[in-house]
């Protein structure tokens, strides 16, 4: 099985002062606006690293879903929030590591094995395989 997903963007001006927007196949971003100072000043905005972060956290959720129906556990919610670390190296910039939390409520399920699912969801999920930065994960399991 292959599946092609789509995304674009568009850039004009320089680094600095120019504008882009990214656009998603789906709709749920058209046209929404990133730039330099989304990126790098805290400005309204949109950019690279707080989607790649919302694509993390949703890919490791739904990935830890599929893991617990396979232990037979069915979360009755799960809260992912995941924290996309960029760091200037060297000449240039790297994301050098994602920090994944997690609160879940999964009955039935004890710590132990739920750490185990998760820790499995972790690495086994599609984005974090694209990362060669440092994953990290504290998963609870609330009650």
């Amino acid at each position: 099985m292959k599946i092609n997903r789509n995304g674009s963007a568009v850039w004009k001006g320089g680094i600095k002062d120019g504008i882009g927007s990214i656009t998603t196949e789906s709709g749920a971003l058209k046209a929404y606006p990133y730039g330099f100072t989304s990126r790098f000043d805290g400005m309204p905005g949109t950019n690279p690293e707080e989607l790649l972060a919302a694509a993390h956290a949703g890919c490791f959720t739904m990935a830890l879903s599929l893991i617990l129906g396979e232990a037979k556990l069915v979360a009755e919610q799960m809260d992912t929030s995941a924290r996309v670390t960029l760091e200037k190296v060297d000449e240039g910039f790297s994301i050098t590591a994602v920090h994944l939390t997690l609160k879940a409520k999964v009955p039935g399920a004890d710590d132990a094995t739920f750490q185990a699912l998760a820790a499995k969801a972790k690495a086994g999920c599609p984005v974090s395989k694209l990362f060669k930065a440092d994953i990290t994960l504290e998963a609870m399991l609330v009650t």
